[in-house]
């Protein structure tokens, strides 16, 4: 159902052609991106919070970590994932098909910084067994997006964990 909500949204918005359904699993980054052939960074993944009763939804790329500072300085409140079980209830898609497409209406969605080091990005298409393979500027158009943040932590910060 999930699916069929996303690419319902994409074929109004004209780019149904670019939605991609795999029989291997994209339910994470790792799986995504050996399925489709990429770098994981390429995979466009998201991540959904709650600031208070709004969810939020943020794309990152792949390998990116929120650095809770940087959210914190950006949306003034901590960083609060949506819980596992909840995350489809409140999206409107299930974890691992998570994406802007089709979603519940009042989502806001943000797009991180970490993504502008690519020129094309797949994020999922609402389950676990799809992307959309999307330039950035297609990205901006049809996620629907308020702006860019920068909530991420630099890549090298992440190697020292």
């Amino acid at each position: 159902m999930s699916l069929e909500k996303a690419e319902n949204y994409l074929k109004e918005a004209g780019f149904l052609d670019h939605v991609i359904e795999l029989k291997e699993s994209t339910a994470t980054v790792a799986l995504a991106a050996e399925a489709l052939g990429v770098e994981p960074g390429m995979i466009a993944k998201t991540m959904s919070f709650l600031q208070g009763e709004q969810p939020v939804l943020i794309l990152t790329e792949g390998t990116a970590k929120v650095d809770n500072r940087k959210y914190k300085d950006t949306f003034h409140v901590k960083a609060k994932m949506i819980p596992f079980e909840q995350v489809e209830e409140v999206t409107g898609h299930a974890p691992g098909g998570v994406c802007p497409f089709g979603i519940k209406d009042g989502i806001e969605v943000y797009l991180d910084e970490s993504l502008k080091r690519f020129e094309t990005v797949y994020p999922a298409a609402g389950d676990d067994h799809s992307a959309v393979r999307l330039t950035i500027p297609e990205l901006e158009k049809v996620s629907g997006a308020k702006g860019w943040v920068d909530v991420c932590r630099e890549p090298e910060d992440q190697q020292h964990e």
